[in-house]
C-alpha cells in the first residue's frame, strides 16, 4: 500500500520561501509519476508540478521560475522549492503518484496516491 507523507508546510510574507517535502513508502515500482497539487476551498484541486522517474519535470504557468519539484528515486521522496511566493500560491499543497510511465505533466496528471495535504500560508 503506498502511502504519501506531506510536511514543510508554514506561514510566510509575500517574497518569501518555503519547501515542501513528501515521504513515501510502498512506492516500489508503484510511483513512476509524482507531483504535487494544491487547492483552495471552492476551488478544483490543480497540478502545480510534476516530475518522472527520468526527473523530467513540468510546471504549471504560474509557478514557473518560482518552484522546483525534485525527487530521490532511490527512496522515491518528493520535494518541491517554493522561491519569491505570493498570496496567491495560499492552498493545501497534496503528494501525489501514480506508476504509470505516462501522463506525467502538469496538463494530464491523474494521481492514483495521494497524501493528507500540508497547509501553505502567504500573506502580503
Amino acid at each position: 500500500q503506498v502511502q504519501l507523507v506531506e510536511s514543510g508546510g508554514g506561514s510566510v510574507q509575500a517574497g518569501g520561501s518555503l519547501r515542501l517535502s513528501c515521504k513515501s513508502s510502498g512506492c516500489t515500482f508503484r510511483c513512476d509519476c509524482m507531483g504535487w497539487f494544491r487547492q483552495v476551498p471552492g476551488q478544483e484541486r490543480e497540478a502545480v508540478a510534476t516530475i518522472n522517474s527520468k526527473l523530467s519535470p513540468t510546471y504549471a504557468e504560474s509557478v514557473k521560475g518560482r518552484f522546483t519539484i525534485s525527487r530521490e528515486n532511490r527512496d522515491n521522496s518528493l520535494y518541491l522549492e517554493m522561491n519569491s511566493l505570493e498570496p496567491e500560491d495560499t492552498a493545501m499543497y497534496y503528494c501525489a503518484a501514480h506508476p504509470r510511465v505516462w501522463g506525467c505533466k502538469v496538463s494530464n496528471m491523474d494521481a492514483d496516491f495521494w497524501g493528507q495535504g500540508t497547509q501553505v500560508t502567504v500573506s502580503s
